[in-house]
């Protein structure tokens, strides 16, 4: 599978060899550092990180990257950027310290600040979910080298029974209010727990009907996981505008959005 010059099985080649990296660290006790945000990193952060980067310059060296772990070009630079990656070597750290599994390795091409392609791979359970532009999103699996195609379900309100998915670390007073008022209309709401970007692949593989994250998230964060929704045939909408979330701002932080 080919995105114009973008070989696809080349980029989650990339993504197993990261994870493969991070499962390395995770058989082991670790140290954790925590970053001047007051946000953890692990060796295998820095490992996954090295692992995309390098990669991706040697395959791609004119396309320019936003990651995670990197020092962030200025924004005067940046600002005028077509195309670029966008990376979080390991979305869900803290799910990777507590060792329940549910964290993955993410990239995504952008175009025009949009998600054109992204690659979310979860190495503790050996699931990697693909979106692509005019191919469809897909389940592919590294066991057999097979893709299984993703056809997300009806919009939640469509629905009398909502599986909700909410993050295990982040569970905030406004999604609690957003689930109270689906059941104010009647409506049989479940909750479907996951950690990191998986919450974003459940919707599009059909677990969950909706994910409300009305909690800081940055871009690095959601871009590949964007993609993933996004060609199954949900959409990624800012709460207050209803219009797509928009990447390559000059703060990163993403605004409150919904994955429907």
């Amino acid at each position: 599978m080919t995105y114009k010059d973008i070989n696809v099985e080349q980029l989650i080649k990339i993504a197993l060899c990261a994870g493969a990296e991070i499962m390395q660290i995770y058989a082991h006790d670790f140290s954790v550092e925590l970053k001047a945000d007051n946000s953890p990193l692990t060796e295998a952060d820095k490992k996954s990180n090295e692992v995309i980067v390098t990669q991706l310059q040697k395959l791609y060296p004119a396309i320019p990257f936003i990651s995670e772990e990197t020092k962030l070009t200025p924004y005067e630079v940046r600002k005028h950027w077509k195309r670029f990656w966008l990376i979080d070597p390991i979305d869900g750290t803290k799910e990777f310290i507590k060792k329940n599994g549910e964290f993955t390795v993410n990239i995504a091409l952008m175009e025009n600040n949009e998600p054109v392609l992204g690659v979310v791979y979860a190495p503790a359970l050996n699931k990697c979910y693909v979106g692509v532009k005019g191919y469809g999103s897909y389940l592919y699996s590294p066991l057999n080298e097979s893709f299984k195609e993703l056809k997300a379900g009806k919009h939640y309100y469509e629905l009398e029974q909502v599986n909700v998915v909410a993050s295990r670390s982040h569970l905030s007073e406004e999604t609690i209010q957003f689930v109270d008022r689906l059941r104010s209309e009647g409506k049989e709401v479940h909750f479907v727990s996951s950690g990191s970007s998986l919450k974003f692949c459940l919707v599009a593989e059909g677990v969950a009907d909706v994910y409300p994250r009305f909690a800081p998230t940055m871009e690095w964060d959601t871009g590949a996981a964007h993609a993933v929704a996004l060609y199954a045939g949900k959409r990624v909408l800012n709460v207050e505008t209803s219009t797509p979330l928009v990447y390559n701002k000059e703060n990163l932080l993403n605004p409150w959005f919904i994955v429907e």
